[in-house]
């Protein structure tokens, strides 16, 4: 069984858990406490990625998202900064959505 599957496996035992006692202390602090340490990491993550950003966007005098717009278009070329721009943005997309999901979790 691979990691993902233990993983997966196991947050459905806590969830069968959960939903048979309906509350649990432990539970809900021990998650809580998972979901802000996964914050904390992403937010370090993003700052470092925006640091990284900030280098191309100062150098080619262009934004992540206008830069994103034109290298997709075919206009910039394939250059190796351009390919590590294009990599260090999507990252950081991505890491924007999983920020956004993880502080989704205040309003529950």
């Amino acid at each position: 069984m691979s990691i993902p599957s233990q993983v997966l496996a196991k947050l459905k035992i806590l969830e069968t858990l959960y939903q048979q006692w309906k509350s649990n202390d432990v539970i809900n602090q021990t998650l809580d406490k998972i979901i802000s340490q996964e914050l904390a990491e992403s937010r370090q993550k993003n700052q470092e990625l925006e640091a990284e950003i900030q280098i191309f966007e100062q150098q080619y005098q262009m934004s992540s998202a206008e830069f994103s717009q034109r290298f997709h278009a075919g206009e910039l070329g394939d250059e190796i900064d351009f390919v590590e721009w294009n990599a260090f943005y999507q990252m950081w997309i991505t890491l924007q959505e999983q920020i956004q999901l993880l502080q989704s979790t205040d309003n529950l």
